[in-house]
């Protein structure tokens, strides 16, 4: 399995990344991606990827909830760092529109603009959208049939909403913890779409699958994500293993 979504780098690992990353490869999870936040996260989410070359792999991006008042000199950032050394993908990019809309203009622009430098150098994008669903259609409309390619991270939306998203680029669905849930429905949603089109993900340390829900999300828990998996297709759990995990790697040219 490949967990293409986690925030191992953050503090809430500091006391225990060596074991966390040993249970993860313990429970069959190959490699994990990790999307960044800001200029913040960015040394830490590079030292792990230092401490662990060839597992852990770092995406470069500015958060939807990261852009503020300083959001350009965030760009400048990410801009440099991709003209500095290669990453897996750009991301964690989007618009979120939960929180705060003070800067939603902002959020659009920064999406957008990292949407293009992902053109450029010919990245998958990680998209975050929250409470923003149409607004994020409308800001990837312009680059419809342009060879984007990427996945909607944490995906929870309607088969509408899926096939929108499919007609945007070539995009995968991030599906994590969420499916475990009882009253999500989601479940009901992904029997009805492609396992072609699935990715599996985590976004550890949050959205903990049951039966664990409440505590920490880590990267091994996506065993749990994989078996519920295995229950809607009604296929083996190597299966969807082999399946999902294919599908990461062409999406993210793990080698």
């Amino acid at each position: 399995m490949i967990d293409t979504h986690s925030h191992i780098y953050s503090e809430e690992f500091d006391a225990d990344i060596a074991q966390t990353i040993q249970r993860a490869k313990d429970a069959g999870v190959k490699h994990i991606i990790m999307p960044n936040i800001d200029s913040e996260s960015l040394p830490r989410m590079l030292a792990l990827e230092s401490s662990f070359p060839g597992y852990c792999s770092a995406a470069i991006g500015l958060h939807p909830t990261s852009v503020k008042t300083n959001y350009l000199e965030e760009l400048a950032l990410v801009k440099s760092e991709l003209e500095r050394r290669k990453y897996i993908a750009v991301g964690e990019i989007g618009i979120d529109l939960y929180w705060d809309k003070t800067y939603m203009n902002e959020q659009i622009i920064a999406f957008q603009q990292q949407v293009e430098w992902a053109l450029f150098y010919k990245l998958p994008i990680i998209i975050h959208t929250r409470n923003s669903f149409q607004e994020t259609m409308n800001a990837l409309y312009p680059y419809k049939n342009k060879g984007l390619k990427g996945v909607f991270h944490s995906f929870g939306g309607t088969i509408k909403e899926a096939e929108q998203m499919f007609e945007i680029g070539d995009f995968s669905l991030g599906i994590n913890g969420i499916v475990t849930f009882k009253n999500a429905g989601l479940a009901e949603i992904l029997s009805k779409i492609d396992i072609q089109k699935i990715i599996l993900e985590t976004d550890s340390p949050y959205l903990t699958p049951n039966p664990y829900r409440g505590k920490r999300n880590e990267s091994a828990f996506l065993a749990l994500i994989c078996k519920k998996m295995a229950e809607i297709y009604e296929l083996s759990i190597e299966k969807v293993s082999e399946i999902t995990t294919q599908n990461s790697t062409k999406l993210f040219k793990i080698n």
